[in-house]
């Protein structure tokens, strides 16, 4: 809540400062003087002059406002986010989570790129494993090869490779819509067999028959990736970012729609 005190209340209220937050946060001032407008992070209060400042709360705010920038939502996205949360510390845990697994990640990048420069300078002899460790750029290849045959993976590539960016950044909008969908459908606590769980997962089958023939997005099918939301880490982020339970809730209404046939 805003309040337009003078500056030593507004300092006891608010202790940190436009200037300081942008200093720290790596942002300009203007762009919290925006955030303030839109309503994604109002100034606690307002000090002499009209300076904007800030809790501590409000910090802890725009640190999800970074991380989820960071995952390339939307403005609009990330308030629609946090003003449907309010459990900050299960939000954060649960980024922390994928962090951890990006730093591991990227700690396997960095070796590998050291071991080539090392090689190189050596004259040593290269091999795949260690030169590509940690990019992972088809990691889920041979899983998907492995349950649905070479030419899943083929024909998904194809089907992205054809999309202008406006086409990709759709349909990734829509799959962020759905995962916030789904965290709602989670704190609502409505069954799996809800109306507005049955509509998400028909939602969830309509975005994935985008990419795959609907006669191969067989119940069966369905089911398995239903499972990989929650059970496998590289894929679960992908909704629990949005908020506590939202793969779960998901996975609860993709069985269910599965077991109606689809």
């Amino acid at each position: 809540m805003r309040d337009s005190t003078d500056s030593g209340d507004a300092a006891a209220k608010a202790p940190h400062g436009i200037a300081d937050v942008a200093r720290s946060a790596g942002v300009s001032s203007r762009t919290l003087r925006h955030y303030d407008a839109i309503g994604l992070l109002p100034a606690t209060a307002i000090g002499q002059g009209g300076l904007r400042r800030y809790d501590d709360r409000s910090l802890v705010r725009l640190q999800r406002i970074l991380l989820l920038r960071g995952l390339g939502l939307g403005l609009s996205e990330i308030r629609a986010v946090l003003d449907g949360e309010q459990d900050d510390v299960a939000a954060l845990t649960a980024h922390v989570a994928w962090l951890e697994r990006e730093r591991d990640r990227l700690a396997r990048q960095l070796a590998a790129v050291r071991t080539t420069i090392t090689r190189i300078q050596q004259g040593e002899d290269m091999n795949t494993t260690d030169t590509f460790d940690g990019f992972d750029q088809t990691r889920f290849k041979q899983e998907v090869e492995e349950r649905w045959g070479p030419e899943a993976w083929d024909r998904g590539t194809r089907w992205w490779a054809s999309k202008d960016p406006a086409a990709k950044e759709a349909f990734q909008a829509e799959q962020r819509a759905i995962a916030r969908d789904a965290a709602a459908l989670a704190a609502s606590g409505d069954g799996p067999t809800s109306r507005a769980a049955l509509a998400l997962a028909r939602r969830q089958f309509d975005w994935l028959a985008q990419a795959t023939p609907p006669a191969e997005l067989t119940a069966e099918r369905f089911r398995t990736l239903a499972d990989m939301y929650v059970q496998d880490e590289r894929f679960t982020h992908a909704y629990e970012w949005a908020g506590a339970g939202a793969e779960q809730a998901l996975r609860g209404a993709m069985h269910a729609l599965a077991d109606r046939g689809l």
